[in-house]
Formats: C-alpha cells, structure tokens, sequence
C-alpha cells in the first residue's frame, strides 16, 4: 500500500485539494476513487488510469460523463506519491500550464526533502 499525499506550498495551501474542492460531488467521488486505486497500486497502475509524462511525472486519469480530469503527481522513496495539482480539460492533450506548474512543484518538492 502507497501512501499518498498532498503536495503544500511554502504558505499551506494545498493545490491539488483547491481543484479537488471545486469539482462537482460526483467528480470527486471518482477522483478519490481513482486515489484510493493509485494508493492500492502504486508504481504499477497504468493506463486507462495513469500516465508517465515523463521527468518522473505522471497524471492520474478521470473520466466522468463527458468531462475529463487529471491530477498530476511523483513517487518519493519509501512507496510515497505526492500529488501536486490537477486540470480539467476540455481538449485531448494537457496544457502546458498544467504540466509546467506540477513539475515546478516537483522540483520544489524535491529541494525541501
């Protein structure tokens, strides 16, 4: 079993929590649904659930009627996952944004461990 945790900015906010609260109850339902899944299986869930992005990056993969939702996040030594921050998208491809703003926050991560 994985534990998972939130990655925290230097002031406490938490930005995968922030777009988790904003998503609709059925949205979170199945986005703790695919944590728990992620927790269960770690290193080894793949796709249609997870996706390396590379940099040792990946996105957990939510679907839900038609809307689509990623979290992003990393694995730490001692079968740790850090979720970082999350997208919901309207296109196939992730944004830029999105990708750039998680692997500032791994980096950022990295630095203070």
């Amino acid at each position: 079993m994985f534990d998972v945790d939130y990655y925290d900015l230097p002031n406490g906010d938490r930005p995968v929590q922030v777009f988790i609260d904003k998503q609709t109850p059925r949205m979170q339902r199945k986005i703790f649904e695919r944590i728990e899944l992620l927790e269960t299986h770690g290193n080894t869930l793949r796709e249609p659930y997870s996706k390396f992005l590379g940099d040792g990056l990946f996105e957990l993969r939510i679907e839900y009627a038609s809307d689509i939702t990623r979290i992003f996040f990393f694995f730490m030594i001692g079968e740790k996952i850090i979720l970082t921050n999350g997208e919901a998208k309207k296109k196939n491809k992730t944004s830029r944004r999105a990708l750039v703003l998680a692997r500032k926050y791994k980096k950022e991560y990295e630095g203070r461990k």
